[in-house]
């Protein structure tokens, strides 16, 4: 297994938050600080038979392990590449007689690796899993008890024939996955699929505003020669210029929370108190709770209240309907709560922008482009407000506007929104990653389509009516699962 870029980052002790990792050299937007591949990783319970267990590919078809029965693979290329990892978990599944949850699953691989390779497996590795945080002491009585539970299980699951740990190494290690395990996507980055250990991202410390972002790049399909995959590789990546000397910071939370709502899952999740500047200062909190002013007066605060708590209660029915898969219903409910914010709420109003996503997202899957890109624009209009430039998930939504207003036929908008977005994922997830080298054929597709469209207006609008007609655009990814947002699991 190689590290890449290590040379880019130091190790030092930092005022109240214990090691962190700062820039040992100056830094660019979009600069690849450095690259780890997984210490180790599990996909989920919950998509065990849709994921590839080796390259954490999405795939309709899976080859299963003969064996156990449970691993599933893309074909015998990821079936080879992922043995060495998986023989002594297949032999332990059929021992035991069925497949232990994720968390099991993960503790068992890392304790195999260390037996394998030892708590370092490269010059590049910054620290061991013996030394990172497990905040046992830190854990509510509810929590403790899971991992008991789960102490328990691993210690029936774990081979007679494997080397043997105490119960204090064992908890130790569900301790370090609780608070460092990191949310694996898949090819596309759009879905959460599995969680792994990836030991030198754990010394990156939060800040609500961070000057880095990290990615997991799959790498290429072919490219699975290696013991311990690649393909699980995660980037941390530089959002702007970064000075030598300074501290990398990373968001584990996504910033589209009020600044007391990210204190508190901050303290839950990862068992600290945030201080950055936008948590003390309350940096655009008054824009995440912003009312609409009407020939400028505000709406009193009995109309905001009441708004607020309809937001809310829509809200979970809306979950429920997308749940069951009921999105004619989903639409209705947006469209209600819609009507009943817009007179009240400002577009950045985290209600509202939730209500505006979604409605974006399921009249997109139900080829209702244009008013979807209505709202989709909104969306991402509130969103430049208040995440950083170069953020992520605003570079997804600006991706997903655009490709909802082309899909509308509104191809100037269309395309100004996709050449935004590419920007941004330039440096957010770099130019090899599989979602920017889909933007940017969407890109020089849209940018052809515009200069046909500028030259003769009619003409374009005839070809583009009469190529959908022969070959109907294909519908949108179903819309059941949120983009990824936190950086680090959530329990």
């Amino acid at each position: 297994m190689t590290l890449g870029n290590m040379e880019n980052v130091e190790v030092f002790d930092t005022e109240g938050k214990g090691r962190g990792l700062r820039a040992a050299k100056e830094l660019c937007a979009g600069e690849v600080v450095f690259a780890e591949p997984s210490f180790a990783a599990v996909v989920f319970d919950s998509l065990s038979a849709q994921v590839c267990h080796s390259c954490f590919r999405r795939q309709e078809k899976l080859h299963r392990c003969g064996q156990c029965r449970f691993a599933q693979y893309c074909n015998r290329t990821c079936q080879r590449a992922c043995w060495e990892e998986h023989k002594q978990e297949c032999g332990a599944i059929k021992n035991y007689g069925k497949a232990p949850n994720e968390n099991i699953r993960l503790a068992a691989r890392i304790l195999w690796r260390i037996g394998k390779d030892g708590g370092l497996v490269s010059d590049g590795q910054l620290t061991t899993l013996d030394e990172l945080e497990d905040h046992m002491a830190d854990m509510p009585e509810e929590d403790l008890k899971e991992l008991k539970i789960d102490v328990h299980n691993f210690l029936d699951y774990w081979p007679r024939g494997s080397r043997q740990y105490n119960v204090d190494c064992i908890s130790h290690i569900f301790g370090v996955i609780n608070c460092n395990g990191f949310t694996l996507s898949d090819q596309r980055g759009l879905q959460a699929v599995g969680v792994g250990i990836f030991p030198n991202l754990c010394l990156v410390n939060h800040d609500c505003w961070p000057n880095c972002t990290v990615i997991l790049n799959h790498g290429n399909q072919t490219a699975l020669n290696s013991v311990y995959h690649s393909q699980r590789r995660i980037e941390l990546r530089a959002l702007g210029k970064i000075a030598k000397g300074e501290e990398l910071t990373v968001g584990y939370v996504d910033f589209l929370n009020v600044s007391t709502d990210r204190q508190r899952l901050l303290k839950q999740q990862y068992f600290f108190d945030c201080t950055c500047e936008h948590c003390t200062n309350h940096s655009k909190d008054d824009l995440m709770m912003a009312t609409k002013e009407v020939d400028g007066k505000e709406p009193s605060e009995s109309v905001v209240k009441e708004v607020t708590e309809y937001s809310l209660k829509a809200l979970e029915k809306i979950e429920k309907a997308r749940t069951e898969g009921n999105y004619h219903e989903v639409v209705k409910l947006c469209r209600e709560a819609l009507e009943k914010q817009d007179p009240v709420l400002a577009d950045t109003h985290l209600l509202h922008l939730r209500i505006l996503s979604v409605a974006s997202e399921v009249l997109s899957y139900l080829k209702f482009f244009k008013e979807a890109a209505g709202y989709a624009h909104r969306m991402v209009e509130g969103y430049k407000k208040l995440y950083h430039a170069n953020n992520a998930q605003l570079g997804m939504a600006t991706m997903r506007s655009g490709v909802t207003h082309w899909h509308a036929g509104l191809i100037e908008d269309g395309h100004s929104m996709i050449c935004k977005a590419y920007a941004i994922l330039m440096i957010t997830h770099g130019p090899s990653h599989a979602i920017t080298k889909d933007l940017e054929a969407m890109r020089m597709q849209t940018e052809m389509e515009l200069r046909m469209f500028k030259q003769n207006e009619y003409v374009y609008h005839t070809m583009r009516e009469a190529a959908l007609k022969n070959q109907p655009v294909s519908m949108m990814t179903e819309p059941i699962e949120d983009g990824i947002k936190e950086m680090f699991r959530k329990k």
